[in-house]
């Protein structure tokens, strides 16, 4: 197969941009131009969605778990403030981009395992050179183990393989470190996916509450319904959660979300137990209706 036309041609002044399709370590990844949107981007991989970039306007937030998360971004310290943030899987960079616009001088690590797939956004969606934003290839876990004690504002956790989050992602260990590069009253905020029963979710949440003393979770109410397969936003910290301006901005997004905290999430997460590395499994691959 001849090489594709690539997205820079889109930047060059060319009328229509072409996609562009290489193969990474994660399989094939596919930047796909918005035709709404003069300079951006869907970057799915085996033809899973998993990022949208705006390049002319990186506080656009296209995924609705991506806004969820951006909403968490925005709560974690005064508007406009620096903050140190860590990304456990990188995508096509939209959270790291929507950081560094909206918040300028922070300083922002990213870890990816998939080094071919860091190379193919740098090359074709570049970042800003003004952003404090450096990308490690590595193991999400072994990353995170490397990064200073208490030395984040935010951690987010938004790792999948093969459209599923990898086992050892999901234990109680694996939170524990990350309490540790926490500070103390900052934030974590994990994107997960899980449908009917929804006992991947709520192994989850009993895993965070295990390391975590404040606890929201924000999805479709669909989805926490068990009605569909979908995404969920769990934020964790160990002091007192905005959930009121929280609830406020989930409910008003253009496909509103539900916060569940307190007396209801537990409630919700009915009994399940805190997950540990020797029983930890990946999470359920989605249904491939999920994206037709």
């Amino acid at each position: 197969m001849g090489k594709p036309r690539s997205a820079r041609n889109a930047r060059r002044g060319q009328s229509a941009a072409e996609a562009v399709v290489e193969p990474v370590d994660g399989g094939l990844a596919e930047l796909i131009p918005d035709r709404d949107r003069a300079r951006a981007w869907t970057l799915l991989i085996d033809g899973a969605p998993q990022s949208h970039v705006d390049l002319d306007d990186p506080t656009y937030l296209s995924f609705e778990y991506q806004r969820r998360l951006g909403h968490v971004i925005d709560l974690v310290a005064p508007a406009g403030k620096p903050v140190h943030v860590v990304h456990l899987g990188g995508g096509a960079l939209t959270l790291a981009r929507y950081t560094a616009a909206t918040r300028p001088r922070s300083t922002q690590q990213v870890v990816e395992r998939d080094a071919p797939l860091v190379q193919l956004v740098r090359r074709e969606l570049p970042l800003d050179p003004n952003a404090r934003i450096r990308v490690r290839s590595a193991d999400a876990r072994e990353g995170l183990a490397k990064i200073t004690d208490g030395w984040a504002d935010l951690v987010i956790a938004d790792v999948f393989s093969g459209a599923r989050t990898p086992a050892h992602l999901t234990s109680v260990e694996f939170l524990d470190d990350v309490r540790r590069v926490v500070k103390p009253g900052g934030l974590y905020a994990a994107n997960l996916a899980d449908g009917p029963p929804l006992a991947h979710l709520r192994g989850q949440i009993a895993t965070a509450a295990a390391v975590f003393a404040e606890l929201a979770l924000i999805a479709d109410p669909t989805v926490l319904r068990g009605k569909r397969f979908g995404n969920a936003v769990l934020v964790g910290s160990g002091r007192p959660l905005p959930v009121a301006e929280l609830t406020r901005r989930a409910a008003s997004d253009p496909h509103p979300g539900r916060l569940e905290h307190g007396k209801e999430l537990a409630d919700f997460t009915g009994g399940a137990v805190p997950v540990t590395d020797a029983a930890a499994v990946a999470s359920p691959a989605p249904p491939s209706s999920v994206f037709r």
